[in-house]
């Protein structure tokens, strides 16, 4: 159970759009088909410190919980007029994380959402054959009123090899040549990456073995203005 439980909350990613964000209720991401990318960065280019960055996960079944990160090992994004434009950032899916456990039920969780054994590979991330997974920023909007966030992102997130428009709120700080942005907790589906494993949607009679499709994500990073 516990195993299959973080695998949930890993999954990081994370986004993702089934609707339009006008309609998708408060903290939920929605999903859609990928959407066309720019390739230009326009605007003033921040570089993310992979020291400050986290992606911080949170995953449920019936009677339990867990948490735990995953590392961004790199990314560039650009400002024009308060907006985000465009960028991306790599996350290492061999650096998932479980924080609220120790010892031997750490490192066993840990190993099944990673797919380590032969036998368990493909029941989470099997981060062998995909080894990151990428978020590509394709645009951003302001948010009027919210004292949680200051503006919508959105993009394409990729995971094993699936991808799936993504949109979130963030709250964003431009302090001297530092851009600090973090989410407030939002909420995708890991079965629209193909996360099957153990979801009550996709399997009948679980029982009490079923774990939650929806996974908690909460984003925070620190980039550095690149010097033109």
């Amino acid at each position: 159970m516990k195993k299959t439980f973080l695998f949930m909350l890993s999954l990081a990613f994370l986004g993702l759009f089934i609707q339009s964000c006008k309609n998708t209720p408060e903290g939920e991401a929605a999903t859609t088909g990928a959407e066309a990318e720019s390739g230009d960065l326009v605007g003033d280019v921040y570089t993310i410190d992979s020291n400050s960055m986290s992606v911080l996960w949170e995953g449920s079944s019936l009677s339990s919980k867990h948490n735990g990160s995953i590392l961004i090992s790199g990314g560039r994004f650009a400002v024009q007029d308060g907006l985000i434009t465009g960028g991306n950032l790599t996350m290492d899916m061999n650096s998932i994380t479980v924080l609220d456990l120790t010892g031997e039920d750490k490192a066993s969780l840990e190993g099944h959402l990673k797919g380590t054994e032969a036998e368990n590979a493909d029941h989470f991330f099997n981060v062998s054959k995909f080894p990151t997974a990428e978020f590509v920023i394709t645009k951003s909007t302001k948010v009027e009123n919210d004292p949680m966030a200051t503006h919508m992102v959105y993009g394409n997130l990729t995971m094993k090899g699936l991808a799936k428009e993504v949109g979130f709120k963030i709250d964003v700080k431009l302090e001297d040549n530092s851009f600090i942005m973090r989410s407030p907790q939002f909420v995708i589906n890991r079965t629209d990456w193909g996360v099957k494993y153990s979801s009550a949607s996709v399997f009948d009679n679980l029982g009490d073995k079923a774990i939650n499709d929806n996974i908690g994500l909460i984003i925070n990073l620190v980039a550095a203005k690149e010097v033109q």
